[in-house]
C-alpha cells in the first residue's frame, strides 16, 4: 500500500520537474533584449536559439550518465547545467559581465542540454514506476512541459513585470529549487510490484482524474497567465497556479483511503470488472499480439474462423480490403511494416521508408512550431504588438499544453473508436498549415493570436505523441536510441527555418546606429517566411498521410490481435 502511494508522489514530482523545466519556450520574451545588449544581427540571434535546440543532439549523454550514476545525481547535474547556462546569460544581459558571442552561444547550448537531461530523468521515473500505464504517465507529465512559459510569465509578473532579464534568472533558479523539492520522492522509490488487472484499471481511472485536473490547470493559465493589472493580483494568480500544482499531492491520501475503505468497510462486496477499457498497456498488447501470431504460425488453432469473423468489425474489414486493392501502389506497399513493436536497430531503421516519412512529417510540422515560438518576440515586435509578447507566449504555452494532453486521447477512446496513431499525427499537423497561411494573409492581432494558438496546439500534440509512435513503429526496447535520432531534426530545422526567417527579416530591416541591432517593422518582415513555412508544412502533412496509409494495416492487425487476445485471456 505504501509503495502504491509513493509511486503517485513520484508522478507528482515528475509533473513539477516538467512544469518548470520547459525553459526554452520563454526565449522569445527576452530575445529582443538579448539581441540589443549583445548588438548582434537577427541571424546571430537565430544561432543562439539553434544552440538551445542543439542540446538535443547530445541528449544521449543523459542515458549514458544513468548507466554509471544514480538518478538523483543526473537530476542535479541537469539543474546545475541550467543554473550555469541561464545564470551566465542573466549576468550578460544585465551588463554585470561582458562575454564574447561564442561563450554566450555555449551557455545557450549548456542550457538546452540541461532540458534534455531533465526529460530523461522524467521518462525513466515514469517507465520504472508505471510499467502498466507508461503511455498515460508519459503523456501526462510531458504535457506539463508545455505550461512552463505560462508559469514563468506569472512568476515574472508577480516579481517585476518591467525587466525581461528576470526570465533568465528564474530559468536558472527555479529548476534547481524544484529539483530539491523532488529529491525525497525520488530517493524513496518503491520496489516494482506487478499490478493485477483491476489495479491497472484503478490506475487508469486515477490518470483520468489527473488529466481532468491538468485541464483545469491549463484553463487557469490560459485565462490568467498574462494578467498584469498590478503586482498584488499577479502574486495571487501565481499562488493559485502553484496551488493547482500541489493539489495532486492529495492522490496518495486518496489511495490510502480507498484501500482502507475496501479492506475494512466494503470487503464483503465484490466489484466486477467494467467492460469499458480506458487504456491497454502497449507492451502487453504487443506481447499478446505477437504470442497469438507466433502460436498460429506454429500450427496451433487458437480460434476458429467463425469467431475471427465475429471479431473483425466491418470497418476493420474494409481497411483490409482497401489495402489489398492498393497493391499496385508501390509508394504505399513497398517495404511496408507488417506488425507493430518489431525492434529496429540503427542499421535497419535508417533504411526503413516509414522512418524517413516520419522524420519529414516531424521536421515539417512540430519543428516549425518550435521555431515559430522562438521567433514570436520578433514577430510581435514587427507587427507593432510588443506589449502583447507575454500574452502570445502564454497563449502558445497553454495551447501546447492542451495539445500534449490531447495526445493521450487515442488511449482513452480506443475501446469505442480505434484510429491509428499515425492517423492522429496527420490530423495534428493540419492546424499548423492553416495557421501559417492565416498569418501570411493577415497581420491583425486576432490572426496572430489564432495562429499562435493553432500552432501551439498542433506542435504540442506532436511532441507528446512522438515517443509512443516511435515505440510502436520501431520497437519499445529501441525507443531511447531511435527517438534521439528522430529529434535530430529539431536543431537542423531550427537552423534552417530560423536562418530563412532571419534572412527575410534582415532584408526588410532598417539599420540603426553603429551600436544598435537592426529592427524590422511591418508585415513584410515575416510574410515570405510564413508562406515558405506553410508550403513546407504541406509537405509534412503529405508525408504523414502517406505514413498513415503505409502503417494502417499494421495498426489494424495490432488491434485485431488485441481483441483476440482479450477474448482468450478474459
Amino acid at each position: 500500500m505504501a509503495g502504491q502511494s509513493r509511486k503517485w508522489m513520484i508522478l507528482v514530482a515528475t509533473i513539477w520537474i516538467q512544469a518548470f523545466t520547459g525553459t526554452n519556450f520563454d526565449f522569445s520574451t527576452y530575445s529582443s533584449n538579448l539581441k540589443s545588449v549583445l548588438g548582434i544581427s537577427q541571424v546571430q540571434l537565430n544561432y543562439l536559439a539553434v544552440a538551445s535546440d542543439l542540446g538535443k543532439v547530445f541528449g544521449w549523454s543523459s542515458g549514458l550518465a544513468l548507466l554509471y550514476f544514480p538518478l538523483w545525481t543526473v537530476l542535479f547535474a541537469a539543474a546545475i547545467m541550467g543554473f550555469v547556462g541561464y545564470g551566465v546569460q542573466w549576468l550578460v544581459i544585465t551588463n554585470i559581465i561582458s562575454l564574447p558571442y561564442i561563450l554566450v552561444f555555449l551557455c545557450c547550448l549548456l542550457a538546452g542540454l540541461s532540458i534534455c537531461w531533465f526529460n530523461t530523468v522524467c521518462f525513466v521515473l515514469c517507465i520504472r514506476n508505471f510499467p502498466a500505464n507508461r503511455s498515460l504517465a508519459l503523456s501526462l507529465t510531458v504535457s506539463f512541459n508545455g505550461v512552463s512559459a505560462a508559469l514563468y510569465t506569472l512568476a515574472y509578473n508577480a516579481i517585476n513585470p518591467i525587466s525581461t532579464q528576470l526570465y533568465l534568472l528564474l530559468n536558472a533558479l527555479i529548476p534547481l529549487i524544484v529539483s530539491f523539492a523532488a529529491l525525497i520522492p525520488i530517493l524513496r522509490q518503491p520496489p516494482l510490484e506487478p499490478l493485477p488487472p483491476d489495479g491497472v484499471r484503478r490506475d487508469s481511472l486515477m490518470f483520468l482524474l489527473l488529466n481532468i485536473l491538468a485541464v483545469l490547470n491549463g484553463v487557469y493559465l490560459l485565462l490568467f497567465g498574462s494578467k498584469t493589472s498590478d503586482v498584488t493580483s499577479a502574486r495571487l494568480l501565481f499562488g493559485g497556479s502553484i496551488l493547482l500544482l500541489i493539489l495532486p499531492l492529495c492522490l496518495p491520501g486518496l489511495v490510502y483511503a480507498r484501500n482502507w475503505y475496501l479492506h475494512n468497510v466494503h470487503s464483503s462486496f465484490r466489484l466486477e470488472g467494467s467492460g469499458f477499457i480506458l487504456v491497454d498497456v502497449d507492451e502487453l498488447e504487443m506481447h499478446k499480439g505477437m504470442v497469438t501470431r507466433q502460436a498460429s504460425q506454429e500450427g496451433y488453432q487458437l480460434i476458429n474462423d467463425d469467431v475471427l469473423r465475429n471479431i473483425i468489425t466491418p470497418d476493420l474489414k474494409s481497411f483490409i480490403e482497401d489495402d489489398e486493392g492498393c497493391c499496385s501502389n508501390k509508394l504505399i506497399t513497398r517495404n511496408q511494416l507488417e506488425m507493430l513493436g518489431e525492434e529496429h536497430p540503427l542499421s535497419l531503421l535508417l533504411f526503413r521508408s516509414d522512418f524517413w516519412l516520419y522524420y519529414i512529417a516531424y521536421f515539417c510540422g512540430g519543428t516549425i512550431g518550435l521555431v515559430y515560438s522562438n521567433n514570436l518576440g520578433q514577430i510581435a515586435q514587427s507587427l507593432g504588438q510588443t506589449s502583447e509578447t507575454t500574452t502570445l507566449v502564454t497563449l502558445y504555452s497553454s495551447f501546447s499544453f492542451f495539445g500534449r494532453l490531447l495526445s493521450a486521447t487515442p488511449d482513452y477512446i480506443r475501446a469505442k473508436f480505434y484510429f491509428a496513431r499515425t492517423g492522429w499525427l496527420a490530423v495534428a499537423l493540419f492546424p499548423t498549415t492553416i495557421a501559417l497561411f492565416l498569418l501570411a494573409s493577415s497581420g491583425s492581432l486576432s490572426a496572430l493570436q489564432a495562429g499562435t494558438a493553432l500552432i501551439g496546439l498542433s506542435s504540442g500534440f506532436i511532441f507528446a505523441a512522438a515517443v509512443s509512435i516511435t515505440s510502436e513503429l520501431f520497437g519499445p526496447n529501441s525507443v531511447g536510441v531511435n527517438h534521439n535520432i528522430l529529434i535530430t531534426n529539431i536543431p537542423i530545422g531550427s537552423l534552417v527555418y530560423g536562418f530563412l526567417a532571419a534572412l527575410v527579416y534582415e532584408s526588410h530591416s532598417v539599420a540603426g546606429s553603429k551600436n544598435e541591432s537592426v529592427i524590422c517593422m511591418g508585415r513584410d518582415c515575416y510574410l515570405l517566411t510564413f508562406v515558405w513555412w506553410g508550403c513546407l508544412s504541406v509537405i509534412g502533412l503529405a508525408s504523414s498521410v502517406v505514413l498513415f496509409l503505409r502503417t494502417r494495416r499494421a495498426y489494424q492487425r495490432f488491434e485485431q490481435d488485441r481483441i483476440t487476445s482479450s477474448m482468450l485471456y478474459s
